[in-house]
């Protein structure tokens, strides 16, 4: 006659070896959950780098969104072997981007009036360098390019300028701290040829490096003083304001009305202020911080018409990027 265990009895060798493999289950669960918190966490880094690359939002969350794509279509095991998830994911992104740079000019040539880069709100979440950026930094700080200052519509800008590989090795070399090593895997060239790119930006960028001469609190005021003479349609108020030389570039992208061709000197600047007043009586103005500098919100019935991003040299408007493009105005509905 068979003989059951009784209740209380010590469980027989299948019981241990079923409490092991799902002890085991849930250790590895533990393990892919906290793999996955982390990698999640390169999110804000990531985008901060493929924007600075792009100077497109929308561009860089696509970017983002591919990077992760490629990392989860590995196997656990081919994503075990990988050290530094970061690394990987900062090395992919920036590749995506040398791409699309590329595309990018193309489309460019194509667009409806000035093209300028997506305004962002501010950079809170992306002053942290991807985890993929080198321990150290230049040692050299002409070679150096705070996080903050990388963000800026002004350093953008001037980032249109250059080539593909010529932007990609800069943002990656002074602003993200890679070594010209690294930077040569990701856009095909020898680390010589990375060195000589990164050099060549550099000089386009050394002008407009120099002239910003003012603290955030005078900034501050200069954009109050703006928005008050704008509101009051205050013509010699503006051209006190604005430099004699500044310059206005507005992006409709084909899709709203704007200046097609950049606007040069204090009164032409300034009539065309009190003239989009004057169109839209019931167009509010706010000051906002515009990529990490103060700007301006305009706003006609609740709804973001246009962000101006603005450079102000010595107290005095130089530069005004007017976004009107609904497409790139994304970022800031809903605030």
């Amino acid at each position: 006659m068979t003989e059951h265990p009784q209740a209380g009895s010590v469980p027989g060798p299948h019981h241990h070896d079923r409490d092991e493999r799902d002890e085991r289950g849930d250790h590895d669960a533990r393990r892919d959950a906290d793999a996955d918190e982390r990698v999640a966490a390169e999110r804000p880094a990531l985008l901060g780098l493929a924007y600075r690359l792009l100077g497109s939002l929308a561009d860089a969350e696509d970017v983002v969104q591919e990077a992760f794509g490629r990392w989860y279509a590995m196997t656990p095991e081919q994503r075990g072997e990988i050290r530094s998830p970061g690394a990987w994911l900062s090395t992919v992104a920036s590749r995506i981007c040398l791409d699309l740079l590329g595309s990018a000019r193309r489309r460019r040539e194509r667009y409806v009036g000035e093209w300028i880069p997506e305004p962002v709100p501010d950079a809170v979440g992306w002053a942290t360098s991807t985890a993929g950026a080198a321990a150290s930094t230049p040692s050299d700080p002409a070679e150096r390019v705070t996080l903050d200052e990388s963000i800026t519509m002004a350093f953008l800008v001037v980032l249109e300028a250059m080539s593909p590989a010529e932007r990609v090795s800069f943002v990656l070399h002074d602003v993200f701290g890679y070594s010209f090593a690294e930077i040569a895997e990701i856009v095909g060239r020898t680390p010589a040829a990375c060195r000589q790119l990164a050099y060549s930006a550099r000089r386009r960028l050394s002008a407009p490096r120099e002239q910003h001469g003012s603290d955030s609190r005078a900034q501050d005021e200069v954009v109050a003083d703006l928005r008050r003479a704008w509101e009051r349609k205050d013509i010699g108020a503006l051209i006190g304001i604005l430099d004699p030389s500044v310059v206005l570039v507005a992006d409709g992208g084909g899709r709203v009305n704007a200046a097609l061709h950049p606007m040069v000197g204090a009164e032409e600047v300034a009539r065309y202020f009190v003239a989009i007043a004057q169109l839209a009586p019931d167009l509010t103005i706010e000051e906002r911080t515009v990529n990490g500098r103060p700007g301006l919100l305009a706003l006609q019935n609740g709804e973001v018409a246009a962000v101006a991003a603005l450079e102000i040299v010595h107290g005095r408007v130089t530069n005004v990027w007017a976004m009107r493009n609904p497409d790139k105005l994304r970022a800031w509905t809903g605030m």
